[in-house]
C-alpha cells in the first residue's frame, strides 16, 4: 500500500507545479497581483493558535509567504498521496475521471479551508473567481493524474487481455 501512497504524494507535488506554473502564467497574461489568501490563512491560523510569527515586520512577512506556499504544495502532495491510497484499494478509473476528481477534491480542500478560516467565502464568489480557481485546478487535476499513471507503469485502468483479431 506504501508504493501508490508514495506515488500518489509525487504525482500531487506534479499537480501542484502544474498548477503553479498555471497560476503564473495567468499573473502574466492578465498582469494581475498574486492572490494573499495563502498569507491570509497562515496568519488566521497563527491567530488561532495563539502563536506569533517571529521576526521583525520585513522577516515576518517573508515567513508567513513561505508558510502560505507550504501550505499549497501540502494539499497538493496531501491530495495525491489520498488518489495513491484509493488507487491501493483497486480503484481504477480512466485518467479523464481521475482528473476530475482530483480537481474537484484539490478545490474543495482549498476552498473548505478558506471559509473555515474566515479568509474567504466561495459562496460569495463571481464567476470570473471560480473560473480563475478552476482553470489551474484543471491543470492539478489533469497532472496528477497522468504523472501517476505514467508512474504506476501506465496501468491507468485494469489490465486487460489481448484479443486476437480471429477470436
Amino acid at each position: 500500500m506504501l508504493k501508490p501512497i508514495l506515488r500518489g504524494a509525487a504525482a500531487g507535488a506534479a499537480g501542484t507545479t502544474a498548477l503553479n506554473a498555471v497560476t503564473f502564467l495567468d499573473m502574466i497574461a492578465r498582469g494581475r497581483p498574486p492572490s494573499r489568501t495563502p498569507e491570509q490563512s497562515v496568519e488566521r491560523m497563527a491567530d488561532r493558535l495563539g502563536v506569533q510569527v517571529p521576526g521583525d515586520e520585513e522577516q515576518r512577512r517573508s515567513r508567513i509567504s513561505g508558510a502560505g506556499a507550504l501550505l499549497g504544495t501540502g494539499t497538493g502532495v496531501s491530495v495525491g498521496c489520498a488518489y495513491g491510497f484509493a488507487r491501493s484499494m483497486r480503484w481504477q478509473p480512466s485518467i479523464l475521471a481521475a482528473s476530475a476528481v482530483n480537481t474537484a477534491t484539490a478545490m474543495s480542500v482549498t476552498a473548505l479551508s478558506l471559509l473555515n478560516l474566515g479568509v474567504s467565502d466561495p459562496r460569495r464568489w463571481t464567476r470570473s473567481d471560480w473560473l480563475g480557481d478552476l482553470v489551474p485546478h484543471l491543470a492539478y487535476g489533469l497532472v496528477t493524474s497522468l504523472t501517476y499513471a505514467a508512474m504506476a507503469d501506465g496501468r491507468s485502468t485494469p489490465r486487460r487481455r489481448r484479443q486476437w483479431p480471429w477470436a
